[in-house]
């Protein structure tokens, strides 16, 4: 496996937040939170860009099951 290039960076975030977050995701440092959540973040937001550009394109049965 290839190790991520990791950058410190600081910022403002909301501390209620992170904790739900960090308790949701069974995380245990704020900074795996914090990077956890913006893969996931930018993977729904790659997945809806997918569904609207082919939207009314695929035909039905165009794609496999798992």
């Amino acid at each position: 496996m290839r190790k991520k290039k990791l950058t410190r960076k600081a910022f403002y975030v909301d501390e209620r937040l992170l904790r739900r977050a960090k308790k949701v995701l069974g995380l245990r440092s704020e900074g795996e939170v914090v990077r956890v959540s913006m893969e996931r973040a930018l993977a729904m937001e790659e997945f809806w860009k997918f569904m609207r550009e082919t939207k009314g394109v695929l035909e039905p049965g165009s794609l496999e099951s798992p």
